[in-house]
């Protein structure tokens, strides 16, 4: 089972405003989101992704908060209160499991897995998940820790190589669209599903 964790935590990683770290609002930028699109945040954990998304999408969007750990849904829902937004669903699930984000067949327009797959048991299972809720023509992006060496990150063997990231996808019935930046000690790859 994916927990989150190493996402969320006390290091430098975790300050993403203000580091150079993951920017939500500038990874996203570089991901076309338009007002109405209904997105899936994979792995959310206090959801910077998943608030970011909701402002982008706007009140006609949707932004489906996933996570496993029942607590960091209740703090995303708590953000999303706070700055009024209504359009951010907190959804429990195991994404390792078939069907495990309990979204319909082909509802969402983009998902977001955000360092997730590193500690994911099984990885490809949770592309498989991301695979079958998209729409067709929808767009995975994929966030992950590069090989770049930094004490507050995984260890280097948990980390997923860019190479095997793009073969697990293109494997699941994805093709890689575009590299985008996604800030230090990270790729990004935005695949669209076939």
């Amino acid at each position: 089972m994916i927990g989150t964790a190493p996402k969320e935590n006390s290091s430098p990683a975790s300050n993403r405003g203000t580091s150079g770290f993951l920017h939500p609002e500038r990874i996203l930028s570089c991901l076309d989101i338009r007002p109405g699109m209904v997105i899936a945040d994979f792995g959310c954990g206090s959801g910077h992704f998943s608030i970011a998304a909701a402002r982008k999408v706007g009140e006609n969007g949707k932004v489906y908060a996933l996570d496993i750990q029942k607590q960091l849904l209740d703090l995303v829902k708590s953000r999303a209160n706070l700055e009024h937004l209504l359009n951010v669903d907190p959804v429990w699930a195991d994404l390792e499991r078939e069907n495990g984000s309990r979204l319909g067949d082909e509802t969402v327009d983009l998902v977001i897995i955000a360092n997730i797959l590193f500690q994911a048991e099984k990885k490809a299972e949770v592309i498989a998940e991301a695979h079958r809720i998209l729409k067709p023509g929808g767009r995975l992006a994929m966030i992950e820790w590069d090989k770049t060496p930094l004490a507050a990150g995984p260890s280097e063997s948990m980390r997923v190589p860019k190479p095997a990231a793009k073969s697990m996808a293109e494997s699941s019935g994805f093709e890689l669209e575009k590299e985008f930046e996604s800030g230090s000690h990270h790729y990004g790859l935005l695949f669209t599903k076939k």
